[in-house]
């Protein structure tokens, strides 16, 4: 199947970027790691699952203005849906085949969310709370599960430290998906939808996304508290600071005048706390396993 250049575009592999912190998290944290097996559910996800449903979230809203990662983004042709069913697909074979049935298991029940969220039929994103929840909960908790199922083929025991860092996961996804949505507020609503970020308002879109990323700092504590890896977790502090420093600074921005809630700023913003997060968390993988 041969993809020209827009349909590529449009599946915004490089986004996969601003989803791999959860993953590097699992894998700083997994008890015990298949490499072989890491390095194959890191490529299937990251380059089939993320980039098909960017693709097919593409193909549903066929945005004219900017969303996550394309400023300009060409409209899409038909070829990007079955592009994107062809990569989910093959996704869970070789899942299947590669990693484990309940890793594939997890790649579907991540994919039909994606789709729930997108898709014209049911289109949860157009309702500010059921479309938060899924984002927070699938892109959070569970995408940290299913890395860790797809790094060591099995899944996490059901105990308090689990319990802690899978809500510290889902709070933190909680805290940065109503800012994704800060610029798009006039485009979201012509399209029918009604974001979180909408009904909070400008300044209550940062308020919340604080508390969010106050309660995730809480459970991280919480997690590293019960590991006895209390140093870690100011080891962490050390990264998350940039981000901080950028959100207030934004915040007083956007105070100042709401233009300032763009495109631009929203992506620094992304890259800023990508960056910070990734670098944090291959930080924790050197001191976990090599020193």
């Amino acid at each position: 199947m041969l993809i020209d250049r827009n349909t590529l575009k449009l599946l915004r592999i490089p986004f996969s970027f601003f989803l791999m912190p959860l993953f590097l998290f699992a894998l700083s944290q997994a008890e015990t790691i298949s490499i072989t097996k890491a390095i194959i559910s890191f490529l299937i996800i990251h380059l089939l699952v993320y980039p098909a449903s960017n693709g097919y979230n593409s193909y549903i809203d066929r945005d004219e203005d900017s969303i996550g990662g394309i400023e300009k983004p060409p409209l899409p042709t038909e070829k990007l849906f079955f592009v994107t069913v062809f990569l989910d697909i093959l996704a869970l074979i070789l899942a299947s085949i590669l990693i484990s049935f309940l890793f594939a298991c997890c790649l579907a029940l991540y994919i039909a969310a994606s789709r729930a969220y997108s898709s014209k039929q049911i289109r949860l994103k157009k309702y500010a709370v059921p479309g938060f929840l899924v984002v927070s909960i699938f892109q959070g908790a569970f995408t940290y599960y299913m890395s860790i199922v797809g790094i060591t083929g099995k899944g996490l025991p059901l105990d308090l430290p689990t319990l802690f860092i899978l809500l510290g996961c889902s709070f933190q996804i909680a805290g940065a998906y109503p800012l994704t949505q800060i610029y798009q507020h006039k485009q979201d609503l012509q399209d029918g939808v009604v974001t979180l970020s909408y009904k909070l308002g400008y300044r209550g879109t940062f308020i919340f996304t604080a508390i969010m990323f106050a309660l995730c700092n809480g459970f991280y504590y919480l997690y590293f508290e019960q590991k006895d890896s209390g140093t870690v977790f100011f080891v962490i502090q050390m990264f998350f600071l940039p981000i901080v420093i950028y959100f207030c600074y934004w915040f007083y921005l956007v105070n100042t005048s709401v233009a300032n809630a763009n495109f631009k700023n929203t992506m620094r913003m992304n890259w800023i706390a990508a960056i910070c997060m990734n670098s944090c968390f291959l930080v924790l993988i050197i001191i976990n396993y090599f020193l």
